[in-house]
Formats: structure tokens, sequence, C-alpha cells
């Protein structure tokens, strides 16, 4: 195994046991993203010589005893909305040409302090405003979409291009790509992770969260993040958070008196065969861990894709107000669009839709007295081939690509709870499917929890593309 195939998990402990440097690790993700970057175009911005010089850094204050954590010298890269001090912040879009961040953002800060090592910024679809991220190829079929719009994110984790990545959720944007792409997405409770310096698309509905290759990894990422940032007004405050800031899951599989919810609509409507039988087979597998499943019946199913966009519209065309007027041009066509229909919503529109927002909270909460965690599709189809804009269904229903995506995801960002996507097989093309784990808020540590069993006791999978057939302990990535 090369060492840019090791999960976060497997190459902290292989550094703090002296068995990896950073300098080998970060070399070894360095080569593989001169092999496959050309083929899969997952980075705007490729910080090499800065990524060997941090990498030798850890190195050394790790030789002297200084170990800041299981982020130490472990290669990164962030979404091209969140800034770095130094490196350019484009948003993938020419109205950012040019633009420079003179300061990090808090999560980069925080990635800085735990001594991880920055490779360089990834795509995202134009000021993450789509589900497909075009500039992306996905990892396991070059033909078809990365999703979005944290699409370099989770393709630079899936082909072994990062060690682990931060992306932005604002309908999915973290989630959809994880599924697509056969990794972990983890959208947190609205306002754990701040937001300061990192671009908007929609403030009411963003959140920061990493992309990792299991969800051991990802509670690794979420506790060198989390914490109250004033400077971010959406920021919760400490003692309104979790008492928990450890959300490494156990090591045993034991999910006895855990309450998994499972939808008898909504999540399981106009999904594809292939990824509902996945998906099902894996909640099964949650069953047999010692879980009780039970029926549940999600609120206000006709009202959530209008509120989401109701939401998302109106505050994405605030923010691109000004450039909207002065050079729309720079704009790619499909984002301009959605931006100038932002301009036709009244306030009318916008409240209703803030109101449907607190009454969805409401009957989201009531749904989590009966359980501890919801389990459905991330996503209702595996990645669709590139330049493909609709999706027709068995019953004759006309969908567009955009809309499938986003219509499982969203209800986590507008109620604000806590949403993990986990692989839990491929179908007959080989393409991964995602199942997403929904919980209550703040309780990311038992959807971590859930993931990790899953991962431990899943069936082995097929091998990813251009390797071998082999059985591939749960800590270790399938390349491409």
């Amino acid at each position: 195994m090369q060492p840019y195939e090791l999960s976060l998990t497997a190459a902290a402990a292989a550094i703090r046991s002296r068995q990896l440097s950073p300098v080998e690790l970060t070399d070894s993700v360095l080569d593989r993203i001169a092999q496959r970057e050309p083929h899969l175009g997952a980075y705007v911005t490729v910080t090499a010589e800065r990524a060997r010089a941090s990498a030798r850094a850890a190195e050394r204050e790790i030789a002297a005893g200084r170990h800041r954590g299981p982020l130490h010298g472990i290669p990164m890269g962030v979404k091209d909305l969140i800034d770095v001090a130094g490196v350019a912040t484009t948003a993938s879009s020419r109205v950012r040409a040019g633009h420079r961040a003179q300061a990090d953002s808090t999560v980069a800060a925080r990635l800085a302090e735990a001594g991880a090592v920055l490779l360089g910024k990834t795509h995202t679809h134009e000021f993450a405003y789509g589900l497909t991220t075009p500039q992306t190829r996905n990892a396991w079929d070059q033909g078809r979409i990365a999703g979005g719009s944290s699409g370099g994110s989770a393709v630079a984790v899936a082909a072994g291009t990062a060690t682990f990545a931060l992306g932005t959720d604002t309908g999915g944007s973290i989630r959809v790509p994880a599924a697509l792409n056969g990794v972990v997405g983890l959208k947190p409770t609205y306002g754990l992770l701040p937001r300061r310096g990192v671009t908007s698309l929609s403030w009411s509905l963003d959140h920061v969260g990493p992309i990792t290759r299991t969800a051991g990894d990802a509670a690794l990422v979420l506790a060198a993040l989390t914490g109250h940032d004033a400077r971010d007004p959406a920021s919760v405050p400490a003692q309104a958070q979790a008492q928990t800031t450890d959300y490494r899951p156990d090591a045993g599989t034991d999910l006895a008196g855990l309450r998994v919810g499972v939808p008898r609509t909504y999540y399981f409507d106009h999904v594809g065969p292939e990824t509902e039988a996945a998906v099902r087979l894996a909640v099964d597998r949650l069953q047999a861990l010692g879980a009780r499943l039970v029926e549940v019946e999600i609120p206000m199913t006709r009202y959530i894709q209008a509120t989401q966009w109701g939401l998302m519209v109106p505050e994405a065309t605030a923010y691109h107000e000004d450039t909207l007027r002065t050079a729309p041009e720079l704009y790619q066509p499909d984002v301009r669009i959605l931006l100038e229909a932002g301009e036709l919503m009244t306030a009318g529109d916008y409240l209703r839709a803030q109101r449907s927002r607190t009454l969805m909270r409401q009957e989201w909460a009531r749904l989590f007295r009966d359980v501890d965690l919801i389990a459905a599709p991330t996503v209702p189809m595996t990645a669709v081939r590139a330049g493909e804009e609709t999706v027709t269904w068995a019953d004759g229903t006309v969908e567009s690509v955009s809309d499938a995506y986003v219509r499982l995801s969203s209800p986590a960002n507008i109620t604000g709870m806590p949403s993990l996507s986990v692989p839990v097989g491929q179908d007959a093309a080989g393409l991964p499917v995602g199942m997403q784990l929904l919980g209550r808020p703040f309780e990311e540590d038992v959807l971590l929890r859930v993931g990790h069993a899953y991962e431990q006791t899943r069936p082995a999978r097929a091998p990813a593309p251009g390797r071998a057939a082999r059985r591939t302990p749960p800590d270790a990535m399938m390349s491409l």
C-alpha cells in the first residue's frame, strides 16, 4: 500500500509511531496529484512548495516531541470558497479572477494550528451554485459528473490526491459528491463550525464540513474545527453545543437500543432500484448490529423543495447583487440564470419560505422523539453522465438532475440538523451508492458512531478502477 492510500486515521497513527513521516506522506500525495490531476481536474490551485515546506516543519516538530494531534503532518485540500492567507480564493469563477485572501478563514486557521498540510484549493461549482462541478470529473468514471458543489474535494479524497478535504454544504454540496465518489461526507449542525472567511452562497443554509475516507476520519477533522467564533453571527456559543468535543467513535459495533428511523415516503420515492436496494441492505446491517428499525413518516414533504429554493435563491442573489449588475457576463450561464431569477422573487415569497422552515424544524424535532436517527439514500441515483440534464423515473416523471440530487439532502440544510453520508455499495456499473444518516442537532457523535459501526462490518467492496481485487481493511482507501 502506498502512503497516499492511507486513511487519515491510519496515516495519523503511522506518523505518531514514526513509521511514516509527514514528508513521505506529502510527497506520495503530490506524486499522486501529478499522476491523476490531468485526468480529474479536482484542483484549482496546487500549492506544492508550500505543502513540502509545511511537511518538513511538521516532521521537525514531531521529531522534537511537539506532536500537535492527529492532523499534524496530514496533507489536505480545501474548497475554493475557503480563505487561506496568500492563496487565491476564486470560487471557481471569472468574477474572482486575481482575488487573493488577506487572512485565514477560521477553519483554515484551525487546520493550520492542528498542523495539517495544505495541498491546494479544490474546485467548486461556480460560487457553489450547482450540483455538478463541471470542471471536475468523477473519480470512478471520468465520463460522469463529480457531483457538487464540493466536487473537487470529494474527487481528491476518492482519488488519493488528498487525505481529507473541506467542503461546504448549502443543499447537499458535501454529501452529494461524497456519495457519488464513494467517500464519507459530513454536514454538521448549523452553526457548529464557523464560516468566517468562507464565501457564502446562502447565509442561512451554508455549512462547512469534512470529506474523508471513513467516519473515524471525519470525527478527527470535526474535533479540530469545532468551537465558537464570535466573528461569525451564526456560530453557536460553546454552552449551547454538545458536551463532547471528542467525536471519535468507539471501536465496538454494538448498536443495541438505538432506534433507526426508516422513511415510508419521500426518501424512497423516485429512487433508482439499485440505490434503494443498496441502502436497504445497509439498513438491514444496522439492524443486525442491534439497532431497532422504526418506520417513520417524513413531515411536510410537499414543501421541502419550495422551501429550499425559496430561501437559497434570494439570499444568493442578494450576495451577488453588485457584481450581477456591473459584470453579469463573467458568470457561467447556469449560475447567472439562477441569480437573475432571484431578482424576481418577492419579499413575501422569502418570508413564506422562512415560515415554512420554522414549521419544518418543529415537525422534525417531533419526529426525533421516536427515533435517534434516520437512515435513507443520500441521493436518488448514482452519478449521471456529463451533460445529462434530466432523469426520467419508471412512472414517466421527468426531473432535472439538480432537483433530483438536492431533493434528499436539502431537509438537513433547511432544519440545520447534522447529516452524514457513508458509501454502502455500488450499482451494476460499479458506481458508488451512499446512505445518509440524519440526526438531532449537535449529535454528530451518534451519526459517526453508527457510520463507523457499519464500516467495520460491511462486506468487502469491489475494487476501484485500475486496481486488482483484494480485501481492503476498513481504515484503508480503495484507490483509483
